[in-house]
């Protein structure tokens, strides 16, 4: 008859616990993954699976699930994951963040649409530009390289006592910092244009002021954003592919 022990139970289980925490920290905030439209239990699931083909190439755990250090083996887990999930979300972010001063002067700022992947109204030309950088992201496979960034993130930052050290929390910080940069970039096109349209405007309207200015104003503030838009989105997806792979050269850091 086979028999087992409670200590060979608990090794195994903590074999697998911790590195389903980090992994389902990653899958809770990651982008594609994180999205309101898939399951809760789908979600769950997809850890699981991750996590028993990743738990038996780790090391033994060092930290037994009832030690005084579990809370705090738990806080780690729940840190990294979150992390390198956050890290990517940044990248996304700063897509909004663009389509957010876009829509703004182009006088959509009062079209809203409910956005997939947080699940909440978001002004309509920056839930276009997020639908588009997810198209982007699957295209480049983003999801399957922050997977292999996930694994690495093993070796790099094991479960042990010092994986806290090691995670260099400020260049996170320093990274969230790209995200006005990045979203400049995409916006900026738009917004000089946007900043072209209406001294146009200001100097027809002073020209002609019989002429209604808010009859001819939003018509042409539309037409010339949509215009650009169509002219610039094929380079947005090289733009977004250096900002992705940004995001994984920091999350390697």
């Amino acid at each position: 008859m086979v028999s087992f022990t409670t200590a060979q139970i608990g090794a195994w289980l903590a074999a697998f616990v911790w590195p389903f925490l980090r992994i389902l920290a990653l899958v809770g905030t990651a982008p594609i993954f994180k999205d309101q439209s898939i399951p809760t239990r789908l979600k769950i699931g997809l850890a699981l699976v991750l996590t028993a083909l990743v738990a038996p190439l780790l090391p033994a755990a060092p930290v037994a699930l009832t030690s005084a250090g579990a809370p705090f083996a738990i806080a780690q887990q729940l840190l990294v994951g979150s992390a390198l999930g956050f890290a990517m979300r940044i990248v996304f972010a700063a897509v909004e963040l663009a389509g957010d001063q876009i829509g703004l002067q182009m006088g959509l700022s009062f079209a809203s649409a409910v956005d997939p992947q947080s699940g909440t109204p978001s002004p309509l030309i920056a839930s276009f530009l997020g639908l588009l950088a997810a198209l982007v992201y699957l295209a480049l496979n983003g999801h399957l390289h922050l997977l292999a960034v996930l694994i690495e993130s093993f070796s790099v930052w094991p479960i042990a006592p010092t994986t806290i050290a090691t995670v260099d929390l400020l260049r996170l910080v320093a990274w969230s910092g790209e995200l006005f940069r990045f979203g400049l970039h995409l916006a900026l096109p738009v917004l000089a244009t946007m900043l072209v349209v209406n001294l146009a405007l200001g100097v027809l309207a002073r020209s002609a002021p019989q002429l209604s200015i808010f009859a001819v104003g939003f018509p042409a503030t539309l037409l010339a954003g949509f215009a650009l838009l169509a002219a610039l989105l094929p380079s947005f997806a090289p733009v977004f592919q250096r900002a992705v792979e940004s995001g994984l050269q920091v999350l390697l850091r």
